[in-house]
C-alpha cells in the first residue's frame, strides 16, 4: 500500500477545490499543495480568492497553489474554468465540490411548492450544477 501511494504522489497531479478562499476549502488547497499537488483553488469574489492565495503563498506554497475565479451557479463561469483546466494541465485528479449554495429544502413538500413557484430559479440551479459536473468529470 505504501508503494501505491508513493507512487500516486510521484506523478503531476492536478486539483480543482470550489469555495476554496476560506474554512474547510481553504485547508484542504494547503493540505494538498504541501503534498505537492498543484491546486486550482477557486472562489466566487476574485478579491477573496487572490487573497487566500497569498495567504498560502506566504507559507512557502506558491508552486502549487493558482486562483481562477468560480460562480458555481453561471453556466460562462463553469465552462471557462473547464476551459482553463483543459487547456492549462489537460486533466484533473482531483475536484473537491465545496462550494456553498445559501437555501435549505427540508420537506418534500414544501420542495414542490418551491420549484413551482420560483420554477425557473430552481430548475437553472439543477442546470448548472449538472453542467458543472458534467463539465468537470470527463476531466477526471
Amino acid at each position: 500500500m505504501e508503494q501505491a501511494s508513493s507512487t500516486f504522489l510521484q506523478a503531476k497531479r492536478y486539483a480543482v477545490a470550489t469555495g476554496a478562499n476560506k474554512g474547510i476549502g481553504f485547508e484542504i488547497c494547503k493540505q494538498l499543495a504541501s503534498k505537492g499537488v498543484l491546486v486550482v483553488l477557486t472562489s466566487r469574489d476574485e478579491k477573496r480568492g487572490l487573497e487566500a492565495v497569498e495567504k498560502l503563498k506566504e507559507s512557502g506554497l506558491s508552486d502549487y497553489v493558482i486562483f481562477h475565479q468560480l460562480d458555481v451557479t453561471d453556466p460562462a463561469s463553469i465552462a471557462s474554468l473547464a476551459d482553463f483546466i483543459k487547456t492549462q494541465f489537460g486533466k484533473l485528479d482531483i475536484l473537491v465540490n465545496n462550494a456553498g449554495y445559501i437555501g435549505a429544502i427540508l420537506h418534500s413538500d414544501a420542495f414542490v411548492r418551491a420549484f413551482e413557484a420560483a420554477g425557473d430559479w430552481v430548475y437553472n440551479l439543477y442546470i448548472n450544477v449538472y453542467l458543472f459536473l458534467t463539465d468537470f468529470v470527463v476531466l477526471l
